[in-house]
């Protein structure tokens, strides 16, 4: 089978662990490639996401590299395995990669948590809310709207499909930027009210009055994996979606979590807060 020529995040974090596993070690790939009876060019495209690697290999790759049997190993064995077609995967082609990779992010994680100070996140957005918020998008990206509000009513669709913990911590100044005015912001509030009511939702707000907090300026989207090792964090970059899965920025992202869920609001107080910014805009 040729390699990929454009894996996936889920694909490439594959390959990350492979090399971190054997890194860890010292093992060299020449090694390593005599042992699980393949050649140097294809330990290469298993570490880059470019070749899959079968359960039988990952377990042979797993004890050379004196990985123990557990959650771990259990997991990665889980991503060798998951060869299914997935709903994003209709849209390869028609719209950048990384957006692709959001949902097929949001879809594997245990739970989900996203600290935001500009906007609402895209899954709790209503549709005139994201057709507003697309048309800052430069003209060469303008033509994939449609396409863009299609893919982000379907993500939306994972609180009904596979429900799981989410958790939103979001600034007063993104509850108050009027993305396509006061009427769609209105609408936007009472839609993060009513989704504040799942069971499994945390909606959370940082009020201006609060001077500073850990992160401020940034999206931050955290997509906690079966395991810790295997979490990921996504953040908003202008020229598009970044992930991070080095353990220091992993850790990083942890404490500012931990601090800003200190300050912020409780769920109680941030529905208040909420009604409250809906009198305003009245």
């Amino acid at each position: 089978m040729p390699p990929r020529l454009s894996p996936t995040v889920r694909q490439q974090r594959l390959g990350i662990e492979l090399r971190k596993m054997r890194e860890r070690v010292g093992v060299t790939p020449k090694s390593l490639a005599a042992t699980i009876g393949t050649d140097l060019p294809k330990i290469s495209q298993m570490e880059n996401g470019k070749s899959g690697i079968s359960a039988e290999r990952l377990r042979v790759w797993a004890r050379v590299c004196g990985c123990e049997e557990g959650p771990y190993l259990d997991a990665l064995l889980a991503m060798t395995q998951d060869r299914r077609k997935y709903w994003w995967d209709g849209y390869r082609g028609k719209m950048p990669s990384g957006i692709i990779d959001i949902a097929e992010m949001e879809h594997h994680a245990e739970s989900l948590s996203i600290l935001n100070s500009t906007f609402i996140p895209g899954l709790l957005q209503t549709p005139a809310y994201a057709a507003a918020v697309f048309e800052r998008l430069p003209p060469q990206a303008k033509s994939e709207a449609e396409v863009r509000m299609a893919f982000r009513i379907r993500r939306q669709q994972i609180f009904v499909d596979t429900p799981k913990p989410y958790s939103a911590i979001l600034h007063e100044s993104a509850l108050r930027m009027q993305f396509g005015g006061p009427d769609v912001l209105r609408e936007q509030l009472r839609n993060l009210l009513a989704n504040s009511e799942r069971p499994q939702l945390d909606i959370r707000v940082i009020p201006f009055s609060v001077p500073t907090y850990p992160g401020s300026g940034e999206s931050l989207y955290l997509a906690r994996g079966p395991v810790p090792e295997l979490d990921t964090l996504q953040i908003d970059l202008t020229h598009g979606p970044k992930f991070v899965h080095t353990e220091a920025e992993l850790d990083s992202y942890r404490q500012i979590k931990e601090k800003t869920a200190a300050i912020a609001l409780g769920t109680d107080e941030s529905r208040d807060f909420i009604r409250a910014l809906l009198k305003d805009f009245a």
